[in-house]
């Protein structure tokens, strides 16, 4: 049962063994595996079922985004894009499926123990979203594949989970073909069979607790109050949700724990203009992955992670530099543009907080971490001058156009506009609670029957894709979650 919190009329208390706040990636795995053990948990959504799909940038941005798609870091620096509604950034991310590099692994596995068995579930997981390699590459990223192979440089294939994808384009606003197999088309169906139900428009503002929690106290969006009592709480509302709620709450923290430690994969883009129609909006948005400049172990001075990132006509204007004349003269170019974009397998620790009910963001670059983008957009501009664009702009105040690699080395970007789209680590896991926020059952160190089940819990960086290693932890930490409602 799918309950939309606009036409709550008045106030609601509901009994459940358990309450999952989020309904993206981590909580809906938790919802299914809950409702598979015959228990019959609450979900608590605060964005909307989403309905069609209609792949206007204008609606679906707003609809689907945190904030309307208007998040920042508190200085203003860096865009910070999640999803807002059931499925969560499930509904809006370009699907691609990659698990968490070994390197890392191995390095979590130093402070965290347990570990050893979580490649399980990215089988599993990876066998309920059909997880194969992705069958095109469209033009724009055979551009990337054409220009690191022309450079000897490493790269490959993607994997994704669509099934039945005609490559229209328009993943980032949401499938208007339903050929995603995310987490509102495979998981949440089954939890919802098989008895929990789900309340969107619905916005837990806090959970109450003595020792161990007993509720959570939401906000519907008619104005309604929703008391879920209950014994446990998952918190599966992205790094930035999570972390906001718990501090909120004033869940005890005597380490400093909470929100601490932000990581969010900062990235910036890099255009070049061919003497051909490229049409990079056409097709499978990105399918070819550069990896040549990233490299996990200890003390590498290579963590930049390289894929395409062609965007639809509003947002390319409001990307690419210039004003004026000067504006309209790119965006005359929109065809012949192929799109690549430099992420970085960031050191930096930032910090949520909360605002009044607002979260708020503090994330400042370390100078690696700087050093790092422009390592990365050098990288873009030489991909794509190998595979024969004509000129490269390269982002900066002021921004920088390139026509030869030779050029490259003189270039160090000031003021690049960032953009993050992958939070994680602000309730980290860890086995010492000086460490990290939940242990290695994603139980709360300092409150019982609180737990944790999405991005939050990673302890570092993962340097990629998120989206496979959140529903592989989340259902990693699942059984404890399980034992915890029956106790």
């Amino acid at each position: 049962m799918i309950v939309s919190g606009r036409t709550l009329a008045h106030d609601v208390t509901i009994d459940a063994p358990a309450c999952v706040v989020g309904t993206g990636a981590g909580g809906s795995v938790v919802l299914r595996e809950l409702a598979r053990a015959g228990l019959s948990p609450i979900g608590l959504e605060e964005g909307p079922d989403h309905g069609a799909f209609d792949q206007r940038e204008e609606r679906m941005l707003p609809e689907l985004f945190q904030e309307h798609g208007g998040r920042m870091t508190d200085d203003l620096g860096i865009t910070v894009l999640g999803g807002r509604g059931l499925g969560g950034s499930t509904i809006h991310n370009t699907n691609l499926c990659k698990r968490i590099p070994p390197e890392v692994l191995a390095e979590w596995k130093k402070t965290v123990s347990g570990l050893d068995s979580v490649g399980s579930s990215f089988d599993a997981i990876e066998r309920d979203l059909s997880v194969s390699p992705i069958p095109e590459v469209n033009a724009n990223n055979d551009i990337l594949r054409r220009g690191v192979n022309a450079l000897g440089w490493r790269g490959g294939l993607l994997s994704h989970n669509r099934v039945g994808c005609i490559g229209s384009g328009f993943c980032e606003l949401g499938c208007a073909y339903n050929a995603k197999q995310n987490a509102r088309k495979v998981l949440i169906p089954e939890a919802l069979e098989r008895g929990a139900r789900i309340y969107c428009d619905v916005r837990a503002l806090r959970i109450q607790h003595d020792g161990a929690v007993s509720a959570v106290i939401a906000r519907a969006a008619s104005g309604a109050t929703v008391t879920i009592r209950t014994k446990v709480v998952v918190l599966a509302g992205s790094a930035v949700g999570s972390a906001a709620l718990a501090l909120a709450s004033n869940v005890p923290d005597p380490h400093v724990q909470q929100g601490q430690s932000l990581r969010i994969h900062p990235g910036s883009v890099v255009a070049g203009v061919f003497d051909r129609d490229i049409d990079g909006w056409r097709g499978i948005p990105q399918s070819w992955e550069c990896t040549e400049h990233l490299d996990f172990r200890e003390g590498s001075e290579k963590r930049v992670w390289i894929t395409t990132a062609f965007a639809h006509p509003i947002g390319t204007a409001v990307t690419l530099p210039g004003f004026g004349a000067a504006h309209m003269k790119m965006m005359r170019s929109y065809r012949k543009l192929a799109v690549l974009t430099a992420m970085v397998h960031d050191q930096t620790a930032g910090r949520v907080y909360v605002d009044g009910e607002r979260p708020r963001l503090r994330y400042k670059m370390l100078p690696s971490d700087r050093a790092q983008m422009t390592l990365g957009l050098r990288a873009c501009a030489e991909i794509l001058l190998a595979a024969g664009a004509r000129e490269v702009m390269i982002p900066g105040v002021p921004p920088r156009t390139v026509r030869r690699a030779s050029e490259l080395a003189s270039v160090e970007p000031r003021m690049i506009p960032l953009t993050a789209v992958h939070p994680m680590g602000t309730m980290r896991m860890a086995d010492s609670p000086r460490n990290g926020v939940v242990g290695p059952t994603g139980e709360h160190h300092h409150l019982k029957g609180l737990f944790v089940a999405d991005g939050s819990l990673f302890p570092t960086s993962i340097g990629g894709p998120p989206q496979i290693s959140i529903y592989a932890f989340a259902l990693h930490v699942t059984p404890h979650i399980i034992a915890a409602a029956r106790r």
